[in-house]
């Protein structure tokens, strides 16, 4: 049998224009919070995965170049979620295949950080 070490994710970004990144996460992706502070704000992604915002002035980890971050969220409808972000002025990529089997399209939030939107095809 193999072990289960893990019972929750968490990504935890550190960021440079953290008020406008919880407002992006919070208002326009429409993530739950599940804890905040004057500094560090926890979302829920799912019942296992969660993704936190951090204001670097206040931790010891600074923000790094957004470049080699993306975050992948796997949705059910990607068409329907592509014309929700194009409404709000989002400027997601157009859809396209991938040949892993799914359809993907991107978005960046405030701090230049890469989201892939994802559907199994």
């Amino acid at each position: 049998m193999q072990k289960q070490y893990f019972l929750t994710a968490n990504i935890i970004l550190y960021c440079e224009k953290w008020k406008e990144t919880v407002r992006f996460y919070k208002n326009t992706l429409y993530l739950e919070v599940i804890f905040s502070s004057d500094w560090f704000i926890e979302f829920s992604l799912n019942d296992k995965s969660r993704l936190s915002i951090a204001d670097q002035k206040r931790t010891s980890i600074k923000s790094v170049n957004p470049k080699g971050i993306t975050i992948a969220l796997q949705v059910k409808n990607i068409d329907m979620v592509w014309n929700d972000f194009f409404e709000k002025d989002l400027n997601p990529t157009q859809i396209k295949n991938h040949p892993w089997n799914a359809k993907v399209f991107y978005i960046f939030d405030p701090e230049g950080h890469r989201i892939e939107i994802w559907q199994t095809l």
